[in-house]
């Protein structure tokens, strides 16, 4: 196991928890600047219905290969809605620098007819 350098800053949490009352926001790790992207998208169509999405990806190292997990959920439809949850792919870089990740994956099983979607997309640069 090796030491990696994060920086970052405390800051005072709301929660319940009265073990974690503080909360960190990293704003760099092993001496890269991180950074987040927005993603977004709609679900397959299936038992009559599809969903859409939108989200934030957690923060990653800039200016090294890397990948991002990312959470949310769907809107509420037909009475219901799912998690989307999953890592992205590694990073696509672009010629002038800037890059973007793809992702994919199914669904919670959720709904008064339980099943999932599949779901698939491109994060913001």
């Amino acid at each position: 196991m090796s030491n990696v350098p994060v920086t970052g800053f405390l800051y005072h949490s709301d929660g319940d928890d009265p073990l974690h009352s503080h909360n960190m926001f990293i704003t760099t790790w092993d001496g890269q600047p991180i950074h987040t992207h927005e993603f977004k998208g709609v679900t397959t169509f299936d038992v009559g219905h599809d969903h859409r999405y939108a989200g934030t990806t957690e923060p990653a190292p800039s200016g090294v290969q890397h990948t991002h997990r990312y959470c949310t959920f769907t809107t509420f439809d037909a009475e219901h809605k799912h998690v989307i949850r999953g890592v992205t792919g590694p990073a696509i870089f672009l010629p002038d620098g800037r890059h973007f990740h793809k992702f994919n994956g199914v669904t919670s099983v959720d709904g008064p007819t339980p099943h999932r979607h599949r779901y698939c997309g491109k994060t913001s640069l």
